[in-house]
């Protein structure tokens, strides 16, 4: 279907009736703009203005297509930079940082992308961020999210003003991509990871809207490392974070430095709680690999056109950073590579939260009442947006460890039997790990054995979540040939134990990766176990143990199978592998 004569159509009927229509810019104005940031355009367009920018700016802009959607659409990034670095290698060659910018992750939140393209035509034109591409290369992905894009309609954020008609939140596939930086189910995020291994983005901007309560802010920025991740080089991440929110507070903007979540749902008066994203979200991920991970929310309540406008501020205000300090924060960057190579024995921390230390803030909310509801019965919200107020709140931004694991010192093995899946995974994020040609034989290892195992009672993203309880041990272990050895000595370190740790929050243990390790598979018969036990109670040392058991603990005397487990475990049919994660911690690197 030739969509161009309905288009037109559009346009002329939106340039009749906008309040300010802007020059058609050689074709470089979206939609958007020119129906004064009351609607946004469809995917066709980004594909046209991609291309188009290319043709108009030749000498700064490529436009390419990095991979493609489960329901077949090109999804587009423009590389843009005004010296000439259009690869990943000329850009090293030059020392040149790399910003990646992305909009539409969330496609109903989609300001990046009509932001995204204002800005970067205003730069190209010489009327903004003058000198900003000049020294580094900008990747601008307008739309992560493609087929959830297409999936438009009125409505689809019904707690969000404008644009008209929007996108979905999810895949065609009903994934959640901010959730899947780490366990990378997803095309789309294949594809994005297999952009940032070959670009090595210093600076990652993540362009989303955000949900919530109605109040003045307009903006959250949000960090790491800063809270979490290499110590050194959240100095630069607090910087970068600072000048962005200092930027736009010039700009009348009222930005926060924390994601504006109420502590208890609904209720203003619990305040807010600081803290570090897991690494399923795009921010933390992006620190696990040493770089700078931003998270920028704009507020729901607020109009489309005020909030395109403050994206685009934002992006603005990154380049302008990056251009002025980019070259310090990469040294930054490959200090914190090395120190990340050097980490083996040492602690690391792999889950963090807010102490209860508070602190009370100003902030700008609205009057409210809060009244049980003649509909749901609940105790509701009700805000009066024509009475500005000054909530004073409490906030929670002492942000700790909550989970600190010793690295390995050598390493993680990952025996045949999941050899694929795992590096199936580690190829994904570009980690570095070697098969074993021989196998090693009694070697002494580290080995994790769960004594809780409890998983999910739902679905999340498709899988059943895992949560283990236990411990690493020393073991010897017989390792076959074709087991991974990934050497915990490389810049990806952290990223490393994200994944192979078993308690870590999104590892490949997790996320269900390994639940079949913690299922119980062979059984004794309970009157095959009975005479078990009478003749294991034969051995006055077990029985002591027995009976002692049964004093102690009240529970395990009241429940039949425990006891009977009891006498099953000491049996020679035990499955030793049961509880145990496949994955294996070496001291020394096998040969």
């Amino acid at each position: 279907m030739n969509r161009m004569p309905l288009l037109a159509a559009i346009l002329a009927c939106l340039s009749a009736t906008a309040t300010a229509t802007p020059a058609d810019n050689g074709g470089l104005a979206t939609i958007s703009e020119h129906s004064g940031f009351v609607r946004t355009g469809r995917y066709d367009e980004v594909i046209r203005l991609c291309e188009t920018f290319a043709r108009a700016y030749p000498a700064a802009v490529r436009c390419e297509s990095f991979g493609t959607t489960p329901e077949g659409r090109p999804m587009q990034v423009l590389v843009v930079s005004k010296t000439g670095a259009f690869t990943p290698e000329a850009a090293r060659a030059r020392g040149l940082p790399v910003t990646l910018i992305q909009g539409g992750i969330h496609a109903g939140e989609i300001d990046g992308k009509d932001a995204g393209f204002l800005a970067l035509r205003e730069n190209l034109e010489g009327k903004a961020g003058k000198g900003a591409l000049e020294r580094q290369v900008l990747l601008f992905v307008p739309v992560f999210n493609v087929d959830g894009h297409e999936r438009f309609a009125r409505w689809n954020r019904p707690n969000q003003r404008g644009p008209e008609e929007m996108g979905w939140r999810t895949t065609a596939q009903n994934y959640n991509l901010n959730r899947d930086y780490v366990k990378a189910d997803t095309p789309e995020m294949q594809a994005m990871l297999a952009l940032v291994n070959r670009w090595d983005p210093l600076a990652y901007v993540d362009l989303h809207v955000t949900d919530g309560a109605k109040f003045e802010h307009d903006v959250s920025i949000q960090v790491e490392p800063v809270h979490g991740g290499d110590a050194g080089l959240s100095k630069a991440g607090t910087e970068w974070r600072d000048g962005v929110i200092a930027a736009l507070a010039r700009q009348g903007s009222l930005p926060l430095p924390f994601y504006p979540s109420f502590v208890e749902n609904d209720n203003p008066a619990s305040g807010f709680e600081d803290g570090v994203a897991p690494p399923r979200f795009s921010q933390s991920y992006i620190a696990q690999r040493n770089r700078l991970g931003m998270l920028v929310e704009t507020h729901s309540w607020r109009e489309y056109p005020h909030r395109v406008k403050v994206t685009r501020n934002t992006i603005l205000a990154v380049l302008d950073l990056v251009a002025r300090h980019g070259q310090r924060w990469q040294a930054e960057a490959r200090a914190a590579d090395a120190r990340a190579a050097a980490v083996a024995g040492q602690p690391v921390a792999l889950d963090y939260k807010a102490t209860d230390k508070a602190r009370t803030i100003a902030y700008r909310g609205y009057a409210y009442t809060r009244t049980p509801s003649e509909v749901s019965g609940a105790l509701m919200t009700r805000y009066d947006e024509t009475k500005p107020q000054i909530w004073h709140l409490p906030l929670r931004d002492e942000v700790v460890p909550s989970l600190t694991v010793a690295a390995p010192r050598a390493g993680y093995v990952v025996p045949p039997a999941h050899a694929i899946a795992v590096a199936r995974q580690l190829d994904i994020h570009g980690v570095d790990y070697r098969r074993l040609d021989t196998a090693l034989t009694q070697t002494p290892v580290q080995a994790f054995r769960a004594t809780q195992s409890e998983a999910g009672k739902g679905s999340v993203e498709g899988h059943q979540r895992l949560t283990l309880l236990g411990a690493w041990g020393e073991e010897r272990a017989d390792i076959p040939a074709g087991a991974l050895f990934v050497p915990i000595a490389q810049a990806k370190s952290r990223l490393v134990m994200a994944l192979l740790e078993p308690q870590a929050p999104d590892s490949i243990a997790a996320w269900g990766g390994f639940n079949n390790a913690f299922e119980r598979k062979e059984y004794m018969e309970d009157y095959v176990a009975e005479e078990v036990a009478r003749e294991m109670l034969k051995d006055l040392a077990v029985k002591a143990e027995f009976d002692s058991r049964l004093k102690a603990d009240a529970g395990f005397a009241a429940n039949p199978a425990a006891r009977l487990e009891f006498f099953a475990r000491r049996h020679s049919s035990w499955d030793a592998r049961y509880n145990l994660y496949p994955v294996l911690r070496l001291d020394q690197a096998p040969r």
